[in-house]
């Protein structure tokens, strides 16, 4: 180091310390700093505490606007509320909404082709949607939701009053027959009115929520157009959006509980994008972007809540009540959404609400994504594709002509097998190939025993394979070809409403297991029951891993343990599958039997002695140019000292 350098880093030094001293604050002023800090940090606390306390307080009067029981309900009457004292008491909880806290409950049946609606006056929304071309596993009617446990409303604040409209009495304009009958292409308009109060025991009939329901004879889908006139004076004037509230416990109508396609809540985002909540375990999210819809989706049914515009947002949940409240309950879903409101007292919510069954294209034709909610493989775009537009449409044709649907799945699985064909041929071709070069591979392996010649043992082989013709990996590119449609498969039957409910030999629902005998105790893993096609699909696994591994004739080279691995894997799909859809392992084991045909007639038809001859002439051939992979191969060996 030289003297400038020297110099240069007293210098700095010296900077740096003198900044330092000149910049370091009085006693005094360290003192004033802190007394600021802890004035900011009090007043930081207290506003905190007071966001904390009325956000707590507004959740607490949400939760329990929310859950009131009957009992919480004020005296049912139909007549004006006459005492002074009542009628006060009441308002001081509902407003300007008092006059409807009173009532008796009544339903308006409402019947299309497809579904029975109730409509109850007390909130104006649906008390219950039973499905009337299905039934529940044990032949009860399918009602989607428990109409004792189902809430839906509009909160918001008014005169301070924390307002939610499920506690309230709707009244339908005009005379409304007792059961209403819509066929076909008929539509039918009823208008429910939640009045504000002109005064007291008088209602304002130019202030009011009006649910505007739009139905159809042929379809399972209806509008509802919530409007909020003239309410301008009554919720408060800095709101800018409103809560709408859905809450259901839906009641169980399968069997068993798909651990693949369960029950749970999805929504899609106003960009198209689709998303849902855990199907196993209690889940909740908070949404700060648009949405487009929100569903309270079953294993083969859901309930869709759409939004003709947008929701600004909301908070979702589902979760399992422990005890269970009633015997048929399978779980509780909840969506609380936000809405845009014109502060300036008039506002139309355009919604259309979906109640029936998860049928692909039921689902796809009203183009907005709700076929996302069935689970064919849309993480996978190959898989999806597959079963979108080939299995689908096939499964969709085949069963247009009324056949079982063991039938079905059986001309579905020969017609795979079929278009399959060539790459099954050249699986086996390849198979064939290895099993005629096996005895030169075992004289190279003699020829290098030793471990650290097993660089120029896999020279020779490649060597051997490439002078015969062969090519080791032309038998594992088919097989993966064929790997997207196994698992398409995987991914389609359990999520095939076809399925629902239909016999097949023994089997009497392909959509769920097929016990042929129930243990009195329960196996870890398996299960309490035997299915027998399962067990059918198993063995002929096993069956048909004895036969590749003999027509491979490979297993003296297979890795230690690989081969005991091999026969596990049936095993362990013995335990996964006893309780899945029969129709899969249904599919599995035909898939398995017809593969063995095929293996049969590929046996007779390839005469393994001309192809060991083709395989001795390919040897004469003028040596070719050395792949890439060969070449990258010897120059490896080459650096580590070895000869080509």
């Amino acid at each position: 180091m030289n003297r400038n350098s020297i110099i240069g880093f007293i210098l700095i030094a010296g900077i740096m310390i003198f900044y330092t001293v000149y910049m370091t604050p009085s006693k005094e002023e360290v003192a004033e700093k802190q007394r600021v800090q802890d004035s900011i940090a009090q007043v930081q606390k207290a506003i905190h505490e007071a966001e904390l306390k009325a956000r707590t307080e507004l959740e607490k009067e949400k939760e329990e606007a929310r859950v009131q029981t009957t009992e919480d309900t004020p005296i049912e009457s139909s007549e004006p509320i006459k005492s002074s004292d009542n009628y006060q008491s009441l308002k001081d909880k509902f407003a300007a909404f008092a006059g409807s806290a009173n009532g008796i409950e009544e339903t308006i049946e409402i019947e299309t082709e497809l579904v029975k609606y109730e409509l109850s006056t007390k909130g104006g929304f649906l008390r219950n949607a039973s499905l009337k071309d299905y039934q529940t596993y044990d032949t009860l009617p399918l009602r989607l939701f428990d109409p004792d446990r189902t809430n839906f409303g509009l909160t918001f604040f008014a005169n301070n009053r924390l307002i939610n409209t499920s506690q309230l009495y709707f009244r339908p304009s005009g005379a409304v027959p007792d059961v209403l009958s819509i066929n076909g292409e008929e539509e039918y308009t009823i208008s429910m009115l939640l009045y504000a109060d002109a005064g007291e025991g008088q209602i304002d009939p130019n202030r009011y929520i009006e649910y505007l329901y739009t139905f159809k004879g042929n379809d399972y889908m209806f509008d509802l157009d919530i409007k909020i006139v003239n309410l301008k004076d009554v919720i408060s004037v800095n709101t800018s959006s409103i809560d709408l509230f859905w809450h259901a416990d839906v009641l169980r109508q399968e069997q068993t509980i798909d651990q693949f396609n369960g029950s749970t809540v999805y929504y899609r985002y106003i960009d198209e994008d689709v998303d849902y909540l855990s199907e196993t375990d209690d889940d909740e999210e908070q949404i700060k972007t648009s949405l487009k819809w929100v569903s309270f989706k079953q294993r083969f049914f859901s309930s869709t809540l759409i939004s003709r515009e947008h929701f600004e947002g909301g908070t979702i949940k589902t979760y399992e009540l422990d005890p269970h409240p009633f015997d048929r309950y399978l779980k509780s879903f909840e969506a609380d959404l936000v809405a845009p409101y014109n502060f300036n007292g008039n506002t139309t919510i355009p919604l259309s609400i979906y109640m029936g069954p998860n049928k692909f294209n039921t689902l796809k034709s009203y183009a907005m994504g709700l076929e996302r909610q069935i689970p064919i493989g849309w993480s996978f775009f190959l898989m999806a594709w597959i079963n979108e537009f080939i299995v689908i449409p096939v499964f969709d044709w085949l069963g247009g002509y009324g056949w079982n649907y063991g039938i079905v799945i059986l001309v579905l699985t020969i017609l795979l097998k079929t278009v399959l064909f060539p790459i099954a041929y050249k699986t086996y071709m390849s198979s064939a190939k290895m099993r005629v070069l096996k005895p030169e591979v075992d004289e190279i392996g003699k020829k290098y025993p030793k471990k650290e010649d097993s660089m120029k043992k896999q020279q020779a082989v490649m060597a051997l394979y490439k002078s015969a013709g062969a090519n080791p990996a032309s038998g594992c590119v088919p097989m993966l070809l064929q790997l997207p449609i196994l698992i398409a498969m995987f991914r389609f039957f359990p999520s095939s409403i076809e399925l629902r409910q239909e016999s097949f030999l023994w089997a009497h629902d392909l959509s769920t297991y097929d016990s042929i005998m129930q243990l009195p105790f329960e196996i870890p893993f398996y299960g309490d029951h035997v299915s027998l096609f399962t067990l059918l699909m198993t063995v002929s696994t096993v069956m048909y891993t004895y036969l590749n591994n003999q027509m491979m004739g490979q297993q003296s080279t297979q890795l230690p343990g690989m081969k005991t691995m091999m026969y596990l894997m049936p095993i362990m799909f013995l335990g996964i599958f006893n309780n899945y859809a029969s129709g899969l392992s249904y599919y599995y084991f035909l898939a398995n039997i017809i593969t063995f045909g095929q293996m049969f007639v590929f046996r007779k038809a390839i005469n393994e002695d001309k192809l060991r001859a083709k395989i001795e002439a390919n040897k004469k051939k003028p040596t070719k140019k050395k792949s890439g992979f060969q070449k990258r191969l010897e120059d490896a060996a080459k650096k580590r000292g070895y000869k080509s």
